[in-house]
């Protein structure tokens, strides 16, 4: 083996997990089978059991749980910008009454 990270896409591990499932057969001999890391299936196995179909999101889609918080930080940032641009204005308006 390389050492390289490979990434599996979503089929991949839905189609693998369901092996597991059917074929009654233990994580290793799977990932043997399949020649991937029997930690990779562990990991797949243990998110579908967790989230079903919902899991395996892939890079850049958001859970459910970060969502809020995503949104927060979002309009915190927002904010921020807005509270910059006001004291700027003030800034420039204080100096023209002068």
């Amino acid at each position: 083996m390389s050492g390289k990270n490979r990434s599996y896409d979503k089929e991949f591990k839905l189609n693998a997990v369901q092996l597991i499932n059917k074929a009654g057969k233990t994580i290793r001999q799977m990932a043997s089978d399949l020649g991937v890391p029997a930690s990779t299936l562990r990991q797949s196995t243990k998110s579908y059991e967790k989230e079903g179909n919902h899991s395996f999101r892939g890079k850049g889609v958001i859970s459910s749980s970060n969502e809020e918080i995503f949104n927060l930080k979002k309009e915190l940032a927002d904010v921020r910008l807005e509270r910059d641009i006001l004291k700027k204005a003030v800034a420039i308006f204080s100096k023209n009454k002068i």
